[in-house]
């Protein structure tokens, strides 16, 4: 039987398929083994990643847990805020209740798992429950205007006038009218300190009154009386007004009327010249010092009724004296002075206010020279005065040279005691005087 060409085709196709069929066949049973191996292997794998997600998994429900028990139960009493610990148990009650109502499956989970997180929410709800209690209400209790009792008012008073620099003021007046070349007559001296101390008080007041926005901006005048409200600026006004009528009175009609002029000069002086120069010009120092070396010559007015060339002396003593004094004490305060919008030698000319403290500093000693040559003090004077005066020198030199904050306070503290001290021996070595024919004489 013959075969035909299309059948002869077909046959070498399905032999050549089947070949391939055997061969792959013979291939993959030879690869079993190997397959096997790899599939345990896998599988073992596979399990472990299983048993780890397991455990992802139950580590995720316990620290979820966690967080939900920590938002549920209370904070413990020793870490809560102080300001918890005023607020009653209904009210920390009611906290309690705010936070358990916290939808903490709705946010997101990795807010969830974080703790920190959470603690800040608490945190936040807590505050928000209390209405803001806190910083704020330490602000207002700082800051708002204080109920006025009779028991604070002879304090707030004081602060409002000064009165350590009304007592300076008042030493210094009654140092010019010891030294005056005249009987000591204690009726005069009493009226002169109280007329000058009230004046002081008053000045101190205005002074006060004008300044209350740039005082507010300073940490060192940021608590006067006026600053935070602890009296209202009508009783403060009135304070002055009821100190620097009296006062003036007294200098005036009680003692001469040449006092009563220079002092009431003084407030004038104070209040109206060197308060607003404060922000204008660095000039205002010099007239501030002006202000000061005004009470010594008002004593020896008021001993004298002249003003004669140991007046100016005096005047002179003090009116030097003041530059070391508040030069040291501005170049500590420069920031201060700075926010406040005080235009002060130290902030805008810092070099003049090193050399303008130096220069008065050896002013002193060649003023204490001229004192017995004007026949205020004996010779001893300048010789005893000496010390005090180079040593205040020398730390105005050092001042000078380095220019820091510890040259400054020593300067400054030294001029706190350098002026009492310089006016007591001035009164130990003060001209004596006799009699004679009911005139007197000085006598060396």
């Amino acid at each position: 039987m013959t075969v035909g060409p299309h059948a002869r085709v077909s046959l070498v196709l399905t032999g050549q398929i089947g070949a391939c069929i055997c061969h792959l066949k013979r291939r993959t049973m030879q690869q079993i083994p190997q397959r096997h191996m790899y599939l345990l292997k896998n599988v073992n794998k596979q399990c472990i990643t299983f048993q780890h997600l397991n455990f992802l998994k139950h580590m995720y429900i316990v620290q979820l847990n966690r967080n939900l028990n920590q938002q549920v139960k209370p904070k413990p009493e020793s870490r809560a805020p102080v300001f918890l610990e005023k607020t009653s148990s209904s009210q920390a009650k009611t906290v309690v209740h705010e936070i358990r109502s916290i939808s903490l499956p709705n946010l997101p989970l990795s807010k969830i798992s974080n703790p920190k997180k959470v603690k800040e929410l608490e945190t936040t709800s807590t505050v928000e429950s209390l209405g803001g209690m806190g910083t704020e209400s330490k602000d207002e209790k700082q800051w708002k205007e204080m109920k006025l009792q009779l028991d604070d008012l002879p304090g707030i008073l004081a602060r409002l006038s000064k009165i350590k620099l009304t007592a300076l003021v008042v030493s210094t007046a009654s140092a010019g009218f010891v030294l005056a070349p005249v009987p000591f007559d204690l009726y005069c001296f009493l009226l002169t300190s109280l007329g000058t101390g009230l004046a002081s008080c008053a000045a101190n007041a205005i002074n006060q009154f004008f300044e209350v926005p740039f005082d507010s901006n300073m940490t060192r005048t940021k608590n006067r009386p006026l600053v935070r409200g602890q009296i209202s600026p009508l009783l403060a006004v009135s304070f002055a007004t009821c100190c620097a009528v009296p006062g003036i009175a007294l200098l005036t009609w009680g003692v001469n009327p040449l006092t009563g002029i220079l002092g009431a000069f003084n407030i004038f002086l104070y209040t109206c010249c060197y308060t607003p120069m404060k922000r204008i010009s660095i000039a205002n120092t010099w007239v501030g010092a002006f202000v000061g070396a005004i009470p010594p010559i008002m004593g020896w007015t008021a001993a004298t009724g002249s003003l004669d060339a140991g007046a100016l002396l005096l005047g002179g003593i003090l009116y030097s004296w003041q530059f070391p004094h508040f030069n040291a004490l501005s170049w500590g305060l420069r920031e201060d002075y700075s926010r406040g919008g005080y235009c002060m030698m130290s902030v805008t000319h810092p070099a003049m206010c090193k050399r303008v403290a130096l220069r008065h500093c050896l002013a002193l000693i060649g003023l204490s020279v001229i004192a017995p040559i004007l026949k205020v003090t004996t010779w001893t004077f300048p010789i005893i005065s000496l010390p005090i005066n180079l040593y205040i020198s020398y730390l105005g030199f050092r001042f000078y040279k380095n220019s820091d904050r510890v040259s400054s306070r020593k300067l400054f503290f030294c001029s706190l005691w350098h002026l009492p001290l310089l006016l007591l021996l001035m009164l130990t070595c003060k001209q004596s005087l006799v009699g004679e024919n009911d005139k007197w004489e000085l006598k060396s």
